[in-house]
């Protein structure tokens, strides 16, 4: 005896919907695989009738961890991947372009100083020159 369940045939991307697409702004890239993207756009208030600006803030996952603090990426919906990931990356629109500021961190912070601010371990000012 043979029976016909109810089987689908798979849906092509011509039928499926179209996904919520957005571009926005990376915030942060402190977690693996994660990272906050800000969508702002303009919203008319209800009482006063002037333009808001607004903010969205949505995590993504990026699987490749490809993009960085400061790229403008394109993201879509998708099925949650956590609690609060619901968008996943789909490309990077532009990369922005970072300051390496590690040198301002070491030795050549030294530099910038001001002599007042050049104490000893003792919290006492170093005296350059002659005699006390």
């Amino acid at each position: 005896m043979t029976t016909t369940g109810n089987q689908t045939a798979p849906i092509s991307d011509a039928q499926r919907k179209l996904r919520p697409r957005l571009i926005g702004i990376v915030t942060s890239d402190k977690v693996d695989k994660t990272r906050k993207v800000v969508f702002e756009y303009l919203s008319r208030h209800a009482k006063y009738n002037k333009y808001v600006k607004r903010q969205t803030v949505l995590h993504v996952h990026d699987e490749k961890n490809e993009s960085h603090l400061g790229d403008r990426v394109e993201v879509m919906a998708c099925r949650p991947v956590s609690r609060t990931k619901t968008y996943r990356l789909l490309r990077i629109v532009r990369h922005e372009v970072q300051i390496d500021t590690s040198i301002l961190e070491g030795e050549a912070s030294d530099m910038f100083k001001r002599p007042e601010d050049k104490k000893t371990p003792h919290g006492k000012e170093k005296h350059e020159g002659g005699a006390e």
